[in-house]
C-alpha cells in the first residue's frame, strides 16, 4: 500500500482583497488557523482574543504533530494540516521538524498492534523497525524492548514558539488582532466585545473548552467538559538522544487508527494489569524533544471545570514511568504544569453554526496540534469562504 498523496496548498501569500470580513474569536491554533487560511484566500480578518498573547493549550502541548495514527475526518484534517504547518512555518519563521515518530514496543502485544497499523498503512507511513534499530534512534532501558516503528508522516514544533510566532506573521501581513479584548455575545454579522462592537460577514468561534462561557447551551447539548493534564519539562544528566518524539503503548491505545486494530484491546488490558496507577490516571507515556529537554507526559481528568490544585502524584507517576521508560535516574524537573483541552464524550470535533454565518470550530479530543490547521480549512468552506 502507498501512502498518501501530499495536499497541495497554495502559497500562503494572499490574493486580492475580496471585501469579506471574517472575524475569528479566539488565537489559538485553530482560530490562527482560520485566520492564516482566511487572509490566503483574500479575506480581511479580524481576529479577537481575550489573552494579551498566544495562550493556553495552544503553547502548553507536546509539539506533536502525530499525523499517522489518526482516523476518519482527524486523518483527513492532519494531513491537510501537515502541509501547512510546513508552509507557514517557512513563512513565519518558526521550525517545523520532519522527523517523524518513534514508537516503542515493549511487549508481543504491543509489537502486533505496530504490525497491523503498519500492514494497514503501508511501508511508505509506517516502518517497522528491530530491537537494535529502536536503541539506535531512541536510546532508553534496554532489557524490555521488542521491536517498534517509525511513524513518517509526523511532525514536531516548538510549542511556545510556533502559535506566537505564527500570529506575529499574521499581523505583519494585515491581519488585524485585538487583545485583551473580551468576546460577551455572537451573532450574525456581529461580535460584541468589551472594547466595543465587530462587525463582519462571517464570525468563527474557536475557543475551546471556553466555548461554555460564550455558547453554553451548544456546550452543553454536547457534554463539552474540560480535561486536565499533568506535563513535565525534564532535563536529563546526560545528552538524552532523542531526535523525535517517543511514543509507547499507553500512547498507542490512545489514538484511533490503533483503536480499531484487532490487538489493540490486548495492548489495554496488558498495560492495566501491569499498571493499574497509569490506568487510573489514564496516562499517555510520551517524551518530545525540545532542545536538550524532553516534554514527558501526561495525565488525563476530566471535569466541567478545572480545578488550579493537582495532585502530585501524577507528577509522581509520570517521572516513575519516565524514568522506567528512558532507564535513567537524572531527570530533573524543570517546569511542571496544567494542561487543558476540551473534551465530549464520543466525537473529536464540535463543528456546527449555531446561527447563520457563526460557525463553531473545536477539538475535542488532545489533537488541536496536530489537526487545527486543517479543521480551519473546512470550517471555511463550510462557510461558504472557499478557494
Amino acid at each position: 500500500m502507498t501512502g498518501p498523496a501530499p495536499t497541495p496548498v497554495p502559497s500562503v501569500g494572499t490574493r486580492s482583497a475580496t471585501g469579506r470580513h471574517v472575524v475569528v474569536v479566539g488565537a489559538g491554533v485553530v482560530g490562527l488557523g482560520v485566520a492564516a487560511e482566511a487572509h490566503r484566500r483574500g479575506h480581511r480578518v479580524t481576529v479577537v482574543e481575550q489573552a494579551a498573547g498566544v495562550t493556553g493549550s495552544s503553547v502548553q502541548n507536546f509539539g506533536h504533530v502525530c499525523t499517522t495514527a489518526q482516523a476518519g475526518d482527524a486523518r483527513r484534517y492532519a494531513l491537510a494540516a501537515r502541509e501547512r504547518w510546513i508552509a507557514l512555518g517557512s513563512a513565519a519563521g518558526f521550525d517545523v521538524a520532519a522527523v517523524g515518530t518513534h514508537v516503542v514496543a515493549r511487549s508481543a502485544a504491543e509489537l502486533r498492534l505496530l504490525g497491523e497499523l503498519a500492514a494497514e498503512r503501508g511501508e511508505e507511513e509506517v516502518r517497522l523497525l528491530d530491537v537494535a534499530e529502536v536503541r539506535a534512534v531512541a536510546p532508553m532501558r534496554a532489557d524490555d524492548v521488542v521491536g517498534g516503528a517509525h511513524l513518517h508522516l509526523d511532525l514536531l514544533v516548538d510549542p511556545r514558539a510556533a502559535a506566537p510566532a505564527l500570529a506575529r506573521w499574521l499581523a505583519s501581513q494585515g491581519v488585524a488582532f485585538r487583545w485583551r479584548t473580551a468576546v460577551r455575545g455572537v451573532a450574525p454579522g456581529r461580535v460584541e466585545t468589551t472594547r466595543g462592537v465587530v462587525e463582519g460577514d462571517v464570525v468563527v468561534v474557536a475557543v475551546h473548552h471556553d466555548l461554555d462561557r460564550l455558547l453554553p447551551d451548544l456546550a452543553e447539548e454536547v457534554g463539552l467538559r474540560r480535561c486536565r493534564l499533568h506535563m513535565l519539562r525534564v532535563r536529563p544528566g546526560t545528552p538524552h538522544g532523542l531526535a523525535a518524539p517517543l511514543l509507547t503503548g499507553w500512547s498507542m491505545v490512545r489514538y484511533a487508527a490503533f483503536a480499531v486494530c484487532p490487538s489493540a484491546a490486548d495492548v489495554a488490558a496488558e498495560l492495566a494489569a501491569a499498571d493499574p496507577d497509569g490506568a487510573r490516571w489514564d496516562v499517555n507515556l510520551m517524551a518530545t524533544p525540545q532542545g536538550g529537554t524532553l516534554i514527558l507526559g501526561d495525565t488525563h481528568l476530566r471535569a466541567t471545570d478545572a480545578p488550579v490544585f493537582q495532585d502530585e502524584e501524577g507528577f509522581d507517576l509520570l517521572l516513575r514511568l519516565g524514568r522506567d521508560l528512558l532507564g535513567r535516574d537524572d531527570l530533573r524537573v524543570l517546569e511542571r504544569w496544567q494542561g487543558t483541552y476540551a473534551t465530549a464524550p464520543g466525537r473529536e470535533f464540535l463543528v456546527a453554526e449555531p446561527a447563520p454565518g457563526v460557525h463553531v470550530a473545536v477539538v475535542t479530543t488532545g489533537i488541536g496540534m496536530t489537526t487545527g490547521l486543517g479543521l480551519a480549512v473546512d470550517v471555511l468552506d463550510r462557510a461558504g469562504l472557499t478557494d
